[in-house]
């Protein structure tokens, strides 16, 4: 049974009214060992190595084709497209005016979009068997991000609580996991924020840094 997620979201036109959207719950992402497998099962007639090459094949000559100017449409499974951009540190030119004008050198292929195959979605949705899963609502903070910054100060200056983990954070301000997470990695950025930290990964702690204090 596949799991289905209820996920409040933002009242972006400020009726007041709880509004949400439905999403598949996650179970992970198949490798392309995990595909070939599944594909290439006892019985079916063929092999790992003969799937294998045939991903490969298509892989190699989809991105010929859309190096070429072609989009690529796949019956069953749906259409890619190229997209091309400035290369990273260079600013994109207007059509008129002074400016410095780019040339070919300056344009890549910057990504590769997929819109699906309508016959793709259906044979999902015949195969799909539903179950209701958890709700997720958002959790957004009743402070401003300087009452939040004084709180984690307050929380570190206690004697019983000389560092603090994300989940702590999250928990005294308000914040989502996600939130409190990006919200600490601007603060240790920040040589005036008060707090510096240690650690990586999902071992990071964060303290007072009393040497900029001193400074």
């Amino acid at each position: 049974m596949t799991k289905y997620i209820k996920q409040e979201m933002n009242d972006l036109n400020g009726t007041g009214k709880k509004r949400c959207y439905y999403r598949l719950e996650s179970r992970g992402i198949l490798s392309t060992k995990d595909l070939i497998s599944q594909i290439a099962y006892p019985g079916s007639g063929l092999s790992t190595g003969s799937v294998t090459h045939v991903l490969q094949s298509m892989s190699d000559e989809i991105a010929r084709s859309i190096s070429k100017g072609y989009s690529i449409s796949i019956e069953g499974l749906g259409i890619f497209k190229g997209s091309i951009g400035v290369i990273k540190g260079k600013e994109m030119d207007t059509i008129d005016g002074n400016d410095q004008k780019r040339n070919a050198a300056s344009i890549v292929i910057d990504g590769v979009s997929f819109r699906a195959d309508r016959d793709l979605i259906s044979r999902a949705n015949q195969s799909c068997k539903l179950k209701r899963g958890k709700v997720n609502r958002l959790h957004i903070s009743p402070f401003t991000k300087e009452e939040r910054l004084q709180q984690a100060l307050t929380y570190l200056s206690n004697p019983d609580t000389p560092f603090m983990l994300e989940a702590d954070y999250a928990k005294i301000t308000g914040l989502s996991k996600f939130k409190a997470h990006e919200e600490l990695v601007e603060l240790r950025n920040d040589p005036d924020s008060g707090i510096t930290f240690s650690g990586s990964g999902n071992r990071v702690i964060y303290y007072i840094n009393k040497k900029a204090n001193e400074d």
